[in-house]
């Protein structure tokens, strides 16, 4: 049902962009099918000298476009006048107007630069994507999770990417970045954000500055592959660089150390970590709290059988077999460890071997 709502707003919203895009078309098309019949109408005399009813005159006007007039000749300057020219400009009003508009709204499957034109005209602090690789369709996915809009520019129509957006029905723009037309068909004049995540450190920078000359109040996240390129970057511009090694680094070297880690980021200077401890020795007993207290560690969630509670409350007592995701620095996480008499890490075996990515060894 809310999908549907959404959905529903959706073309609303495009289709009262399409009407303020082709409101000079709306405006000559009254004017050649409503003036146009009054004015015949109001001046046509017929060889009883009686005027025709509203209905003759569009129908007349309506056949005028082919060039095949349903009145018959009458000297009338005016008369003379609209029958020359009703002709061409009614062909090219049709033609160049009504044409477009009507494949523009019935035909928006195209995903053609002129459709996402259309679309992110409609939008207001959405982010724009770069790059339809692996990163940036994990960056969509998880924008559009936030229910956030969302529109993307891929250089390449057989990236990797690109049919999966196209049947999410995510605006899709196929096009060379470096263009000058490129990021003003993403509104990015509107846009609250820029994510420039393609596979070219040189082409996510000249994306960033081009985005910011645009727009100077638009966040830019970079993705960069230069470690030192990054930080020049972040300093100077005033940008988020994110490097794929810094981001990976911490959490491969921890996995190395300790399977039981399941995240891990840098916080300024500090390593901080992510892991689950089960309630088994030293914890049962303690409250969220005393574990704040005592070691630093910030208690994310607590399952108790197969109820899970985020941010349990400070008060909330540790039973036996509690199962605890919680958050410290390292050198925290290392003494809560020791404290839950757990200091060393579990060693895999040929009979015990170590969990495929994404799971993770409790205890």
């Amino acid at each position: 049902m809310v999908g549907s709502r959404r959905h529903f707003r959706a073309n609303v919203r495009y289709l009262r962009a399409l009407l303020r895009r082709f409101r000079t078309t709306m405006v000559l098309a009254v004017a050649l099918f409503v003036v146009g019949p009054m004015m015949f109408h109001w001046r046509y005399r017929g060889a009883d000298g009686d005027p025709i009813s509203f209905g003759e005159a569009l129908h007349h006007v309506y056949f005028l476009l082919y060039g095949q007039p349903s009145l018959p000749y009458v000297h009338d300057w005016l008369i003379e006048l609209l029958n020359v020219v009703i002709p061409p400009v009614g062909i090219a009003l049709v033609a160049d107007g009504v044409v477009r508009f009507a494949y523009l709204f019935f035909a928006r499957h195209k995903n053609d630069k002129e459709w996402i034109e259309v679309v992110t005209e409609t939008m207001k602090g959405h982010v724009v994507v770069c790059g339809a690789g692996r990163v940036g369709y994990r960056v969509v996915a998880q924008l559009r999770e936030m229910e956030k809009d969302v529109v993307v520019v891929e250089k390449r129509e057989d990236a990797a990417f690109v049919s999966a957006l196209r049947d999410e029905n995510v605006p899709l723009l196929i096009d060379d970045t470096r263009s000058p037309l490129c990021l003003p068909r993403t509104n990015v004049k509107e846009a609250s954000a820029i994510v420039c995540a393609t596979d070219d450190d040189l082409a996510n920078l000249n994306i960033a500055l081009d985005a910011r000359r645009m727009n100077p109040n638009i966040r830019v996240v970079i993705r960069l592959f230069d470690e030192d390129l990054s930080g020049k970057v972040r300093d100077t511009f005033k940008a988020e660089a994110l490097s794929s090694s810094s981001l990976a680094a911490p959490a491969m070297a921890l996995a190395a150390l300790d399977p039981r880690i399941i995240h891990s980021f840098h916080l300024g200077k500090h390593l901080m970590v992510v892991s689950n401890f089960e309630a088994r020795e030293g914890l049962p007993g303690l409250t969220i709290s005393d574990i704040r207290d005592r070691f630093g560690g910030l208690a994310l969630s607590l399952l108790r059988g197969s109820h899970e509670r985020l941010h349990p409350v400070g008060e909330e007592v540790i039973r036996p077999g509690d199962i605890l995701a919680i958050q410290a620095s390292y050198p925290e996480y290392r003494r809560l460890r020791a404290f839950a008499c757990e200091a060393e890490p579990p060693i895999w075996s040929h009979q015990d071997p170590p969990p495929l990515p994404g799971q993770r060894k409790v205890g």
